[in-house]
């Protein structure tokens, strides 16, 4: 049986997130300011890339990242379907217990987030990514739910006796091994894949956005030169110009099909 105190502890880290939590905003913060320096030289030119897109426009990195890499989009839809739920779940608003109408409301929290899951990643990157995403993201959350029942978690403000106070309660063999396995599997793939994933997305080379061709104009020479795209001012695009490696303005833009910039880190 678990020391008070060390129950104590992991409700209080399921109410603020976990580890997911911890690991979801170091990757939020260190992963794109990661992709704009390595994509455009770092340094000054990084600085100048931030300033171009405005503070408002700086998630669009992280974004941009998601939206070309679908193992990254689906490893992230899962990690943050889970935390949601367990820190939900956690301040006891996932219901507990049996009853027709508990179950059926812990059914329905339990489904309908990695359905939404799995309709983003299937408008992006289609039926099977979002299907396997859907269905991860819903073993995971259920993983939370088998934790309740074999006493691994109990909600925040849960007073009296528990399953694990109770010497005549013993979870099943098979409810103890998937619940380890569940905590295992998020493990895995919030602390070591999520981050991994992340920063091979930021050193890959690629931009976070389009490339387009322009038509940019100094003083009075005018050439035709590719811009990574930041920002959208009348009829013309803001970009970090990747010939000249400042930001310039251009006209005429048309988009090009490849988002290579340089070569991948590992490469």
């Amino acid at each position: 049986m678990a020391h008070p105190d060390e129950e104590a502890e992991e409700r209080s880290a399921d109410s603020k997130g976990g580890p997911g939590h911890t690991v979801l905003l170091a990757v939020a913060f260190a992963v794109p300011v990661t992709k704009v320096a390595y994509t455009v030289g770092g340094g000054a030119a990084a600085r100048d890339v931030f300033v171009g897109m405005e503070p408002a426009n700086w998630p669009d990195v992280l974004i941009g990242m998601v939206l070309t890499d679908p193992l990254l989009a689906s490893v992230l839809a899962v990690v943050v379907s889970r935390v949601v739920f367990a820190l939900f779940a956690a301040r006891g608003a996932v219901p507990v217990g049996g009853g027709v109408v508990r179950v059926f409301q812990r059914v329905a929290l339990t489904v309908v987030n990695p359905v939404a899951m799995a309709v983003l990643v299937t408008c992006f990157f289609g039926p099977w990514w979002g299907l396997s995403t859907g269905l991860a993201a819903y073993a995971l959350r259920k993983g939370v739910v088998v934790e309740y029942r074999t006493g691994r978690r109990r909600p925040h403000g849960h007073r009296g006796r528990s399953h694990q106070d109770d010497d005549a309660f013993r979870p099943p063999r098979g409810l103890r091994r998937a619940a380890a396995l569940e905590q295992w599997a998020a493990l895995v793939l919030t602390v070591f894949a999520l981050p991994v994933l992340a920063f091979v997305a930021a050193l890959d080379g690629q931009a976070w956005t389009s490339i387009v061709r322009c038509e940019v104009t100094e003083a009075t020479r005018t050439e035709s030169n590719r811009l990574i795209e930041l920002g959208r001012k009348g009829n013309g695009v803001v970009g970090w110009n990747l010939d000249t490696e400042e930001i310039s303005n251009g006209t005429g833009c048309t988009g090009e099909e490849s988002l290579y910039v340089r070569e991948p880190w590992w490469r």
